[in-house]
Parts: structure tokens; C-alpha cells; sequence
């Protein structure tokens, strides 16, 4: 790593020079996001994951651009025309639309008006117009007439065509034209010819226009899906006669014939090729930008998700609800082991609900449950109420469990290797009783795009959103900390520096060995060398092992740190971890030295004050209100309710009944609010009001100003 990218790379993440250096050092030596950001806060100046997220981004993109470049290099080279000069200004280029500019003199065309043209020879006919000297054009083009250019107008064309070809490639008219995109270009939406009938729900969009800088992410990427449908019509740019006034500023050099040609050659040229290649740029430009924004918008709703808070190690009854087919039934162990399944037909057809009470009596009773999960799709507010009045001898918590995905999982490799003998109903009860019990171990199995907690996520860059995706999750596990004696391979595969081989081999040897008594056993894992050793042990915790340490984040390189502070104080590490007082009294500047400062040794002490602790909290139960179809819902209404969905436009909440309520941005608060996300958050219990409710379209508008 040059020091020349270090500097670009500092620069457009706006970090020093010193910090990301340090990052790239990590990184280049295997440590992981989730590592660096816990464990080596000294030597990066305490970055965060967000910021090293983006250095690693911008290093891949320098990275991709420098093999572009040398692509570049060699294929201006084969032709003969890289000069020194050329070769300087791209190896001295950091952005890719420069770069491509720079090539795009070079680059080998399809066949081309222009092509043709110089293929008959008129090339020096151009370049004389091209100087706009008074010459009389009429007599220089008669100089060209041929078989191939059989007349003074088609030599004319073809100058005009070379013209207008040199002006799309000078990088002085493509970043003029950039400029006005920039500042100016509006995005306008038309309904295709004969569509009104498919396109019914873009009917926002049917004639629709604003700045494109101002075009928020949901809307572009609505606009787009339309477009791709074949349902709109959609065009990007600035006011042509304002980007032409500049242009013609630029290369008209007075008033005669050959200039009247190298204007109309001008207006040609930006109509066919400048327009469309700035457009085609800005198109993607936008499409990134909103890819981005609603990325960001998935991934903090999915880390919502992944990090709500879990019932915990309790026996839980799972439901999947349902109407003509019955409701699922399993009833899991405090590990979350299947103990029992059945079905009940509680609902119509069938309406078998005493029967069914009966048995969800008894199945309580007879597996000591604690607790009702039961998932919030179909028949799930009827499945709910059916509990909620069945009297347990009891205290048995009921909640409703966000279902999506849960039939992704019954359907894939991961569930049939649990339970090959059961079928996809089985399998979806039990994802939804262990996503109560914790919701990360559960969720992990599930690709996360199935999750269904973002906007559009089948419209922005699959690349980008996957690798966004799977940081979150990376990241969230990281943060709670994985029991390594109960963590499935599914978990284990995100924790830091371990992978899908290595998280398979210590499920492995916990099968052949039993569990692990410490974090060293670790070094016995089949493949699992220093270095992930490294990576790994802190984020894995040891209950009840020999070293209280191994369940706490302490990473074992500071055992020997934390040992040191307890014989100081002349007590021992347990006693530490006990008593708050004794804490009180390290010195932690005493124990300052070249590999640890202060942000590790407050990490330590946190540590030690919360050995084991879950970061997430509790799972709460929730009640809705007493209302079961839209029907029931009136203006005015007052409802408890539970986000189920956050966007850039708002918040989608649960209030109890098939469909869900919208609550927009502007309703979020009693104040101006830019992001919904600094209001809200995902499973949040909330309350709002009804403020219209559309039943032909099922829509209901919601308010929690005031509520």
C-alpha cells in the first residue's frame, strides 16, 4: 500500500493518515472488522466498524480502479499513442468517470458515423472546419466527392459526424455537461403508451417530475421499477438550451460557414451522444446513491431485527397459524429442542376451538411452557385471542413473532439437516418459537434478504446488499457474544475470523469431546490456527468454565493484564468480577502501556462488571387492541402497536390485523423529523392514532403525533 492511496483514502473518508494506515496494516494481516474495532482500539485511534467499513470499501474501489488503469495503460500503449504526458494524468487519476474519460479517444468503437466518415476519407475536411477559419465550405467539401461521398451534402455530414464524435470525446464539453446534470437535471416520469391498466400502481408516477438531487431513494427506485416493467417512460436531464448556450460558449470561434457546421455538428452531437452518455452516467450515479440509501435503511432494520431482545433459555409452545390448513403446534425444551407437534383446527372451516383450547391446556401443562410464540401471518391475531382466553394454572406469556422468512427456512438445506424426518410446517413452527427464544441464533439461518425489513431490496445492486447484509450480521453477533458450548454452525459461521469449515469443525469436535471447559481448547479445533484464534476467542463465551474470564468479552491476550490487577489488590480474579468496590480501586493508568491504553482497560472493567450479560435485554409481551379487520378501524382511533417496518418514508406498524398501518415521516413526531430511524425502531411497541383509512386499497394512514 503506497502512501499516495493512503493519502486518497484518508481523504475521502476524512479519517488521518495515521488511523487508516493502521487499519490497512490489520486488514493485511487477516483481523476482521469486529475484531479491530474491539480489540485493537489503540493502534487505530478507536475506530468504529462504520468507519472501517468504509476504509476497507475505498480500498477495494482504489484497488479495482488501479487494475482499470493498467487495463487502460496497456491498451493505449498497443495502439501506439500513450505518451508520457498521457500515462502521468492516468496514474495521477482517482475517479473512474475521469478515468474513462481520458480513455474514451482510445477506446475501440463500434462501427460509428464518424467511423465511416473517416473511413472515406474525411477526417482533414473536419479538422479544416473544425478551426472555423472563413473558408468557403461549399468548394472545400467538393475537394472530397467520390464514388463513396457522391455528394457536397454527404461529405458535409460526414465532417459534421467527425465533429460532433471529437467534441463528445474532449473532456472539457462531457464535464460541462456533467456540471448542468449536476445542478439541474430533472427526472420526469410519463406513463407508457397503453398500459394505464398494468401501470395502475404507479399512478403517482404517471406524469411526474422533480430535481433529481432532490429525488429521495424510494421514489427513484419506484420510478426505475416501473421503467424496468415497460410501464413508464423515463427520462433524465438537464434544460437543453441552457447545457447548448454553455457548449456553444465553448466551441463556436465566430461567425461563419464552418461555424454555422460546427454548430450544427454541436447541437448533433449533444442530442446523440453527449446527452445520453451524461444521462446513462447520472442514471447510475442516482441508482448507487439510492442503493445505498436503502441499504442502510435494510441493514439497520435487519441489525433491529437480529438484536431484539429474547425470551431466553425458557420451554416454549410454537404456532404457526393458519385457516383452512390448521395451526402447527411444537413444543420446544428450554434449548429449544422439539419435543412435541401437532395441529388444531381452532378457526373456519373447521372451528374446532374447544377441542383446541383443550389440548393447548394440556401441552402446557404437561411440558412446563412458559411461553406462547405465535407467528403474526394468517389466522395470527384469531390464533392470539384463541390463547389469550384459555386460562393456564399458569403464568404463561403470549407473543406475536414476526414470521417472515420462516418459510424460507423450512424450505432450506439448513432445516432439513435439523429435522429431515418433519415437514415445512414443522419446521416453520419451530423457527417461530426459537426466534422468540433468541432471535439471533434463529435469524442467522435465514438468507437475510428473506427477512423482509427494508425497502425495495430486490431492486438495488444483490452484490452491494449481500456484502452490507452479511456485515450486519457479522456484526451482530460479534456484539452479543456466542455461547460456544450451544452455538449452532449457523452462528458460529459469523463470529470473527472463523467461516463456515472452521465454525463445521468445532461443532465437531463438541460432538466427539463434549463441551469446552476453556477458550484454549479452542487451539484443538481441526484448522484452527493463531491467527483465528485470535480473531475468534473473545467473541465466544465459556458458562460455568474454569476461567470465570471465558465469559466475559476479555480477550484471553489480557488474562494475564486482569491476573496482575487482582494480585495488585491481592485477590482474585473472581473476587474482582464480584465486587464493585474492588474495582473501584485499580489504578488503571498503573497498567498503561505500549499495546494497552486507557479504551482497552475501560473495555476490561466493563467486562468484568457484567460477566455473561446479555446486551439485549428482555423479551416484553404486547396485547392489541380488540379489533380483528380493517373494518374495525375508524378515524380518530387511539392503538397500541408494534413496528414492523422502518423506510426512509416512515413506519410501517402492526396494529393487530392483516394489514398494516403506514405512519409517514411527517407523522412521526411533534417536530421536523429527517430520518424516521432517529424516531424509531424496529419491534418497538408504540402508540398511534388512525387518521384515514382507504378500504378499497388497504391502506390505513396512522399518526403517533399526539398519541
Amino acid at each position: 500500500m503506497t502512501s499516495q492511496l493512503i493519502t486518497r483514502i484518508a481523504e475521502k473518508v476524512n479519517l488521518s493518515e495515521k488511523r487508516v494506515a493502521a487499519a490497512l496494516r490489520l486488514f493485511s494481516e487477516g483481523a476482521t472488522i469486529p475484531f479491530i474495532a474491539r480489540y485493537r482500539k489503540e493502534a487505530t485511534g478507536e475506530l468504529d466498524e462504520v468507519e472501517l467499513t468504509e476504509i476497507q470499501r475505498e480500498h477495494k474501489r482504489l484497488e479495482d480502479l488501479e487494475k482499470r488503469k493498467e487495463s487502460i495503460l496497456a491498451a493505449i500503449k498497443e495502439q501506439g499513442k500513450l505518451t508520457p504526458e498521457l500515462e502521468q494524468r492516468i496514474r495521477n487519476t482517482y475517479e473512474t468517470n475521469v478515468l474513462e474519460d481520458l480513455y474514451l479517444p482510445y477506446k475501440r468503437k463500434r462501427k460509428t458515423r464518424a467511423g465511416m466518415a473517416r473511413a472515406k476519407g474525411l477526417e482533414p475536411l473536419a479538422l479544416a472546419i473544425y478551426e472555423q477559419n472563413r473558408m468557403d465550405v461549399q468548394a472545400a467539401a467538393e475537394g472530397y466527392l467520390n464514388e463513396e461521398v457522391p455528394t457536397i451534402e454527404d461529405a458535409l455530414q460526414g465532417a459534421r459526424d467527425i465533429i460532433a464524435e471529437l467534441i463528445n470525446e474532449d473532456e472539457k464539453a462531457r464535464n460541462t455537461v456533467r456540471r448542468h446534470f449536476r445542478r439541474d437535471a430533472i427526472i420526469t416520469s410519463k406513463l407508457a403508451r397503453g398500459k394505464e391498466k398494468e401501470a395502475a400502481k404507479y399512478q403517482d408516477y404517471f406524469d411526474y417530475s422533480e430535481p433529481l438531487k432532490k429525488c429521495p431513494s424510494h421514489r427513484l427506485l419506484a420510478i426505475r421499477r416501473g421503467e424496468d416493467e415497460g410501464l413508464l417512460r423515463v427520462i433524465i436531464e438537464p434544460e437543453p438550451e441552457q447545457v447548448l448556450g454553455d457548449l456553444e460558449r465553448k466551441y463556436l470561434q465566430g461567425y461563419n460557414e464552418a461555424t454555422d457546421q460546427v454548430k450544427e455538428a454541436l447541437h448533433d452531437g449533444y442530442q446523440r451522444l453527449l446527452a445520453p452518455s451524461i444521462e446513462t452516467e447520472f442514471r447510475k450515479i442516482a441508482k448507487e446513491k439510492a442503493d445505498k440509501e436503502a441499504i442502510e435503511v435494510f441493514t439497520t432494520n435487519l441489525r433491529q431485527l437480529l438484536l431484539a431482545a429474547p425470551l431466553g433459555q425458557k420451554a416454549t409452545l410454537g404456532i404457526d397459524p393458519g385457516f383452512r390448513t390448521g395451526c402447527k403446534v411444537v413444543c420446544l425444551d428450554a434449548s429449544g429442542n422439539l419435543l412435541y407437534n401437532t395441529t388444531i383446527y381452532p378457526h373456519p372451516p373447521q372451528s374446532k376451538s374447544t377441542e383446541a383450547r383443550y389440548l393447548l391446556e394440556d401441552l402446557v401443562d404437561r411440558y412446563g411452557v412458559e411461553a406462547i410464540a405465535v407467528g403474526n401471518g394468517t389466522a395470527g391475531r384469531e390464533t392470539m385471542s384463541l390463547c389469550r382466553g384459555i386460562n393456564f394454572d399458569r403464568r404463561v406469556d403470549i407473543f406475536s413473532v414476526n414470521e417472515a422468512g420462516a418459510s424460507i427456512y423450512s424450505a432450506s438445506e439448513a432445516a432439513r439437516e435439523e429435522f429431515p424426518e418433519y415437514d415445512l410446517t414443522v419446521r416453520g413452527a419451530v423457527s417461530i418459537g426459537r426466534r422468540l427464544m433468541d432471535p439471533l441464533a434463529e435469524l442467522v439461518k435465514i438468507d437475510p434478504k428473506s427477512i423482509g425489513v427494508g425497502q425495495y431490496q430486490h431492486d438495488v445492486n444483490q452484490s452491494m446488499l449481500k456484502d452490507s447484509l452479511d456485515r450486519t450480521v457479522e456484526s451482530s453477533v460479534n456484539a452479543v457474544g456466542i455461547n460456544l458450548n450451544t452455538a449452532s454452525k449457523h452462528l458460529l459461521n459469523y463470529v470473527s475470523g472463523l467461516g463456515p469449515v472452521l465454525a463445521q469443525n468445532i461443532v465437531d469436535y463438541r460432538s466427539e469431546n463434549g463441551p469446552f471447559a476453556s477458550r484454549k481448547t479452542l487451539k484443538k479445533v481441526a484448522r484452527l490456527g493463531d491467527k483465528a484464534y485470535e480473531q475468534c476467542a473473545g467473541f465466544l463465551r465459556i458458562r460455568d468454565g474454569k476461567n470465570p474470564l471465558d465469559n466475559t468479552a476479555v480477550h484471553p491476550e489480557r488474562y494475564a493484564l486482569v491476573e496482575e490487577m487482582a494480585r495488585d489488590l491481592g485477590v482474585q480474579v473472581t473476587d474482582l468480577i464480584a465486587r464493585g468496590d474492588l474495582r473501584k480501586n485499580i489504578q488503571l493508568r498503573k497498567y498503561i502501556s505500549e499495546e494497552v491504553g486507557l479504551p482497552t482497560l475501560k473495555d476490561i472493567l466493563s467486562e468484568l462488571a457484567k460477566p455473561g450479560l446479555d446486551p439485549r435485554g428482555e423479551a416484553k409481551s404486547f396485547q392489541f387492541a380488540e379489533i380483528s379487520t380493517i373494518d374495525d378501524v375508524h378515524e380518530g382511533m387511539r392503538l397500541p402497536g408494534i413496528v414492523t417496518n422502518v423506510t426512509n418514508f416512515g413506519a410501517f406498524v402492526d396494529i393487530g390485523i392483516k394489514e398494516n398501518g403506514l405512519v409517514h415521516i411527517s407523522q412521526l413526531a411533534n417536530r421536523f423529523v429527517k430520518n424516521p430511524a432517529d424516531v424509531v425502531s424496529l419491534n418497538q411497541q408504540v402508540q398511534v392514532r388512525v387518521i384515514s383509512v382507504d378500504r378499497d386499497r388497504k391502506r390505513i394512514q396512522l399518526s403517533m403525533k399526539e398519541a
